[in-house]
């Protein structure tokens, strides 16, 4: 039953509250603190992110607005301005990273068996950046060009149900292929990723950890051909090729066979050449895997338009680090709150509608339970009929 609780309340009861009291201690984040703790401060930059509030200053106008639900919200600290930028500014990121973490395996579980396009058994991962701009004068300390600074989001996501399984936030200046040093890869599953990650030194310590990778090749790609298999011409794959690498440098790195298959994309009107190390799969499953990497950049436009996480509150390192992680545990909240509720809307009806819905108190899922016709439907029979 609901019992009187506001929907940010119900919605914050699907977090685990002793999972987040442990990444608390482990980081000492409560330590010496009278007022004001660690889980208020989440709540906080929680309302922020689900409500999209422009700056500290809106979020404390608009909390205090609320006083007398704030307790009921779970916020048991005195909001400010100043007490939230403190919270930003020194308490450790990581706190808010490893919770992150533990929403993000909790979620993985409920989309285990979910479907991506690809009728594979193994997991597969998509492997890309993006570059999050940032102003200069406020963040010096991540320099990127002459006159702008930036940080770079990379980001390891779990194809079934678009899950981010790691995330690592680095300097603008971070070339993508050196996140492969540090991922651990997993035996079995598939790797997908850009021309960015071709390394063949890197890829093949993937392929020593029995993984499997998918990526493109450069178009000055010098190998050697050892033979090819028959293919249908019908399904758009021009040719399968195993090869070896012909030049000293990269074939020092990669020692052993690779496979090459060229394929031809009707809908962009575009030939592709992919590289890849697993030789059982039909080659255009491969060519299906690759082209599912577009996922990971849907991820990244997704929490760009609906998330606070291009704009920051703080200018500090450990701020902007914060904000970031928190708005990815709501993504993933919403994720694992979608899939327990067995909501048919996608995430961005049901982020719309917390928006305005954080503080009535009905069954979060009865409100959730809208799906997008019935708003389309909702929505236009409320407009204006300006012409006859």
């Amino acid at each position: 039953m609901n019992s009187g609780k506001s929907i940010f309340a119900q919605l914050m009861d699907f977090l685990p509250a002793k999972a987040f009291r442990q990444c608390v201690r482990r980081y000492q984040g409560d330590y010496k603190l009278k007022s004001f703790s660690c889980w208020d401060q989440f709540l906080c930059m929680a309302f922020a992110q689900l409500t999209y509030r422009e700056s500290l200053r809106d979020i404390e106008a608009c909390l205090r607005a609320q006083q007398t639900k704030l307790y009921h919200l779970g916020i048991r600290g005195q909001v400010s301005r100043n007490t939230l930028a403190h919270a930003n500014s020194v308490r450790d990121w990581r706190i808010y990273a490893d919770f992150a973490q533990v929403l993000i395996t909790r979620a993985r579980a409920l989309y285990a068996d979910d479907s991506f396009g690809v009728e594979l058994a193994q997991t597969a991962y998509a492997l890309d950046a993006t570059t999050i701009d940032l102003c200069l004068a406020l963040f010096p300390w991540a320099k990127f060009r002459k006159h702008k600074g930036a940080v770079k989001l990379h980001t390891l996501l779990d194809l079934r149900g678009s899950i981010p399984t790691v995330v690592i936030v680095t300097h603008g200046k971070v070339h993508e292929v050196n996140i492969l040093d540090q991922l651990i890869f997993e035996a079995g599953a598939f790797y997908v990723m850009d021309r960015g990650y071709l390394d063949f030194a890197r890829l093949y310590k993937l392929h020593l950890a029995s993984a499997f990778f998918v990526t493109r090749a450069r178009k000055r790609f010098d190998f050697q051909r050892l033979y090819s298999q028959p293919v249908d011409r019908t399904t758009g794959v021009i040719c399968d090729q195993i090869v070896t690498l012909v030049n000293p440098v990269p074939r020092k790195g990669y020692p052993e066979k690779l496979r090459r298959i060229r394929y031809f994309d009707a809908e962009k009107n575009q030939r592709l050449v992919f590289l890849t190390n697993n030789f059982t799969l039909p080659p255009l499953m491969i060519a299906q895997l690759y082209r599912s990497r577009w996922q990971v950049e849907l991820f990244f436009k997704w929490i760009k338009q609906h998330l606070r996480i291009k704009k920051f509150y703080g200018t500090s390192e450990n701020a902007l680090k914060t904000q970031i992680w928190i708005a990815i545990s709501i993504y993933v909240l919403v994720a694992i709150v979608k899939k327990e509720l067995h909501i048919e809307g996608s995430l961005y009806t049901i982020l719309q509608i917390l928006s305005i819905t954080l503080f009535e108190k009905t069954l979060i899922s009865q409100a959730l339970s809208l799906t997008q016709r019935e708003m389309q439907l909702t929505t236009s029979g409320k407009q204006l009929i300006l012409f006859d």
